[in-house]
This record gives C-alpha cells, sequence and structure tokens, in this order.
C-alpha cells in the first residue's frame, strides 16, 4: 500500500468532518485516530506502521462495537445500537472490501483439501490456513460458522 497510511486518510477526513459539521463521523474518527496513535506507541520508534498492522487495529476496533451491538439488543437498547452501526460503517471505509460468503466457502474447501481435513476436529487446521490467506477480508468468527459447515458436509 503504497498511498497514504490509513492515519493519514482519517486525518484527512477529520478536517472534512469538522468543515462539513458532520459531528458523530468526526467523534467516530478520533475514536479511529485514537486507537491508531495508541498501538502506535507501543512499537518501537523506529519500527515503521504497516498498513496491515492498521487494519488489524480497525478490525479490532469495529469487532468492539459488533459485540457492543450483541450486548445492548440484549439489554433492549436499540437507540444505541443504531449509533454503534453507524461507528462500523465508518470504520468499514478504511478496511478492504469483506470477502462474500460464496467465495469464502470456495477458499475453505480448498485449504480443508489441502491439510486433509475430513470432519469437524479438523477444523483448527482449516482456519489456520484460511485466516492467513484472507487478512483484513473476512472476520474469524465468519470464517469459523463457515469452516464448520463445510467440514460438517
Amino acid at each position: 500500500m503504497s498511498e497514504s497510511s490509513i492515519l493519514d486518510r482519517i486525518q484527512v477526513d477529520m478536517t472534512a468532518a469538522m468543515k462539513s459539521k458532520d459531528a458523530d463521523t468526526l467523534s467516530t474518527l478520533r475514536m479511529l485516530k485514537s486507537a491508531l496513535m495508541e498501538a502506535k506507541t507501543k512499537k518501537p520508534k523506529e519500527a515503521p506502521f504497516t498498513s496491515e498492522e492498521e487494519i488489524e487495529i480497525l478490525q479490532r476496533y469495529a469487532k468492539k462495537r459488533r459485540e457492543t451491538i450483541e450486548e445492548l439488543r440484549k439489554a433492549g437498547r436499540q437507540d444505541l445500537v443504531t449509533r454503534e452501526e453507524q461507528e462500523i460503517a465508518v470504520t468499514a471505509r478504511y478496511l478492504p472490501a469483506a470477502m462474500d460468503e460464496d467465495e469464502l466457502r470456495r477458499l475453505i474447501r480448498d485449504a480443508a483439501a489441502q491439510v486433509g481435513a475430513t470432519s469437524p476436529k479438523d477444523m483448527g487446521k482449516v482456519i489456520g490456513a484460511v485466516m492467513g490467506q484472507v487478512k483484513g477480508r473476512a472476520d474469524g468468527s465468519t470464517v469459523s460458522r463457515l469452516v464448520r459447515e463445510v467440514l460438517a458436509g
């Protein structure tokens, strides 16, 4: 990814959100920037921050939002769910396009054949092989669910 980093893009978009007085987007962008800056401070100064690391941080942020949505729905707080969904939508702008489930299933079948998986006992091997190939384009819970489906027959 030779173009600007995700952090740079977020900074530019923050300025645009300020100018357009889009408080919700600006709030999310500030949180994303904060998450990236915090992670950056934990690395040695001479180590560059890779786009893969930026993507991983944003994926963790989106995952936390999805978990929060589950909890809010259980608590009957639909009013707060909408806000969390908006945060996920803003975060998704900076993540690679997600793979569709059919494409994922094909990848899973190929990986299962490569590692010789024949039953649900082999899930770990298949998930490991698939996650290395889908970096940033599929979430672990989706991969796990689809691997279980494919291996169950």
